[in-house]
């Protein structure tokens, strides 16, 4: 699987929108710093997680696929050093 850019241009749009464009509509009140850092944090960890996963699926982490012969070899050969079976 390869990495593609078009997905990676779309999501960092949309979570640039939630995280610059909304916090400019936010109504004026007393809280309003507050939900602008609040959308801006959401936007940006939101977008982070997005991307690890994304890219976590470029290379994943799944062990070689062993023969018979190779799995018998090596449970012989890791054994040989380990204290005698009872």
């Amino acid at each position: 699987m390869g990495a593609s850019w078009i997905p990676v241009v779309f999501l960092t749009f949309i979570w640039g929108v939630v995280g610059i464009a909304l916090p400019i509509f936010v109504p004026k009140g007393v809280n309003r710093g507050i939900l602008q850092v609040i959308l801006m944090l959401t936007a940006f960890t939101c977008w982070l997680f997005w991307l690890c996963c994304y890219m976590a699926q470029m290379n994943p982490l799944i062990g070689p696929k062993l023969s018979k012969n190779t799995i018998l070899m090596m449970a012989r050969e890791w054994n040989s050093g380990e204290l005698p079976k009872e």
